[in-house]
Formats: C-alpha cells, sequence, structure tokens
C-alpha cells in the first residue's frame, strides 16, 4: 500500500531507513570503526547492524579498511568501516559540480594563482570565525588545538584533537577529522587543501604539517600539530585575506599532498 502524503509534506522515513541513517551517521562519527563497535554503540543487533552495512556498502556510500593490529602487527587485518567519497558527496556535496566548473574557470583565465587566491579567501571566513574561539583558550597550543577541533565541530566537521607523546620533546596533537564536504573538489584543486593547513597553523600559532586528507585517499584529515613549545609564537606570513595573487609562486609551492606520509 502507498503511503498517503499531504501536499507540501516530505515522507516520513521507513523505521529502517531511519535506522540505516543513524549507521551512516555512526560510521562517519566512528570509523574506521568495525560492525561490533557499532552495534554496541546504537544498541543494535549484530543481524541489524550487518543488515544496513551490507546494504550501505551496496548503494556505495560506505566501504571496507583492511587495518593492520597496531600493537603487535601479528593475525589477520580486521575489517573496518568508513565512509566512502560518494557517502561525503551525499552528505554535504557544497554544489561541487557548479564549484568545480567555476574553479576551471578560473584557473584558465588566471592559473594556479587564481585558484590559490580564491582557495585561501574561502577559508579566511573560517579563520575570522574561529580565531576568538582558539584565542579563549589560552597560549597552550595544545589546548589551541582542542578549541579549534570543538571549533570545527560546531560546523559539522567530525573533528577531534588527541595528545600524543605527553611531557617529552615529541609532544603533539593529532587533529583529525572525519567529515569533508568538499573532498571530490579537493581532489582536483588541492590548493584548498594547502589553504586550510596554512589557517590552521596561524590559528594554533605554530607550524603544522598534514599527515593524510581524505582528497588524496585518507579515511580522515590528520594534521600533526607540535607542542613541545608551549607558548604559541606568531607565524610569519599574512593572514589569507590579505594575501595578494601570485604572492606565492605555484612552481615554488610544496602541495600538503606531496607532504603527506605514506
Amino acid at each position: 500500500m502507498s503511503q498517503h502524503v499531504e501536499p507540501g509534506k516530505l515522507p516520513a522515513l521507513e523505521p529502517d531507513e531511519r535506522t540505516r541513517d543513524r549507521v551512516l551517521t555512526a560510521v562517519l562519527e566512528q570509523g574506521p570503526v568495525s560492525a561490533a563497535q557499532l552495534g554496541t554503540f546504537l544498541k543494535l543487533t549484530p543481524a541489524a547492524v550487518r543488515r544496513h552495512l551490507d546494504t550501505l556498502t551496496r548503494e556505495g556510500l560506505i566501504e571496507v579498511k583492511l587495518i593492520s593490529n597496531a600493537k603487535s602487527g601479528a593475525g589477520r587485518p580486521a575489517r573496518r568501516y568508513v565512509v566512502s567519497r560518494r557517502g561525503q558527496t551525499e552528505i554535504g556535496d557544497d554544489y561541487l559540480e557548479i564549484a568545480r566548473l567555476a574553479l576551471e574557470e578560473i584557473s584558465g583565465l588566471r592559473g594556479e594563482a587564481g585558484v590559490i587566491e580564491f582557495a585561501r579567501r574561502r577559508f579566511a571566513k573560517m579563520e575570522a570565525k574561529y580565531q576568538p574561539l582558539v584565542d579563549a583558550a589560552g597560549s597552550d597550543v595544545a589546548a589551541r588545538s582542542k578549541a579549534l577541533a570543538a571549533a570545527l565541530n560546531t560546523d559539522q566537521f567530525v573533528a577531534s584533537s588527541n595528545s600524543l607523546n605527553a611531557g617529552t620533546a615529541m609532544a603533539a596533537e593529532q587533529l583529525c577529522q572525519g567529515h569533508c564536504p568538499i573532498q571530490e573538489l579537493a581532489s582536483t584543486f588541492p590548493q584548498f587543501c594547502d589553504a586550510e593547513t596554512e589557517v590552521f597553523a596561524r590559528l594554533v600559532g605554530v607550524d603544522v604539517r598534514r599527515l593524510s586528507t581524505m582528497a588524496s585517499g585518507g579515511h580522515v584529515c590528520t594534521t600533526h600539530v607540535p607542542t613541545g613549545r608551549a607558548v604559541v609564537r606568531k607565524l610569519a606570513g599574512t593572514p589569507a585575506q590579505n594575501v595578494p595573487t601570485g604572492a606565492q609562486s605555484p612552481s615554488k609551492r610544496i602541495s600538503t599532498h606531496q607532504q603527506e606520509r605514506p
């Protein structure tokens, strides 16, 4: 029997569809995550989790990553689920096709320098929005990184900042983002990843390094934030909105995609 829908109203999701959306959201927030972990997190039976995972996999919204045992390196790699590129795009595509066409036009008219300027201007808005939130955390680099992660979460980047090697010269924060609404666009135009990395460095106050991006095949975007020096220093450079076109020669740029470690 077809569902009656009043004019001007969207049909209500079936219970299975609502649960499937919950599973997809949980994979986005928790991934890479196992089926057992999802069942515990969502309070679903193993059979129910498998059924929804199978459906989402068939639809191309999630995919399986094989993760080796980090502690021992022994045994078979574990199966973990992450949101696929298609899933990332459907969750928030940010008018990607229109943006891609516009950027191709900019690139054709002004070359890579035009794309760089466009990307920096886009992230200048993020920088202005997050600056007071990060500054409120004080001068401690780790605290600033965690404040940046919290700010990113308000815009649904599914971010976290985890401390590594605390109390040593190698101390750092690992800033991760599980969702990127322009992942497909950044795959073609990595200048967006570069511009975002520059903004993160200015916000936390130290040089940072991109270890992986979803645009280049990673399941999360990961930024290494060194915290060995306790006090934030002022980074050299000009805020994104004030950088003139061509200020950095494209031939001398090193993309974050080139910086990433395997």
